[in-house]
């Protein structure tokens, strides 16, 4: 047995998987609104030149999971649009997290790492 199937094993039962995709999907819901959360509170911040939310902490939850509310936030927001390199990192690890789902959640993808 090669170590794609003994670490997919528990997800190729579609029983196991149902659960998985609901808690996946209940986890990143949560973390992409504190993401969009914490980029409004930052916004606002910014306006009154009060205290800021440190952009580690913003990239940490984006990593976490929180990369799309991330990225709404920023561009609904009108926020961090234009700072860099916190962009172009935000935008890989969107990029990062959308290929391990795809990877995931896709059974011909399972299929191909199984293989």
């Amino acid at each position: 047995m090669n170590w794609p199937e003994l670490l997919l094993r528990p997800f190729l039962h579609p029983d196991a998987m149902i659960k998985f995709l609901l808690l996946l999907g209940a986890y990143l819901g949560v973390m992409n609104l504190l993401a969009f959360a914490l980029f409004h509170h930052d916004k606002r911040q910014a306006e009154k030149r009060g205290w800021r939310v440190p952009e580690n902490t913003l990239l940490g939850v984006a990593i976490l999971g929180g990369s799309f509310g991330a990225k709404w936030a920023q561009y609904a927001l009108r926020h961090k649009t234009r700072k860099q390199p916190f962009s172009l990192v935000l935008n890989l690890i969107l990029i990062a997290q959308v290929v391990l789902i795809v990877l995931l959640v896709i059974p011909a993808t399972r299929e191909m790492l199984l293989s």
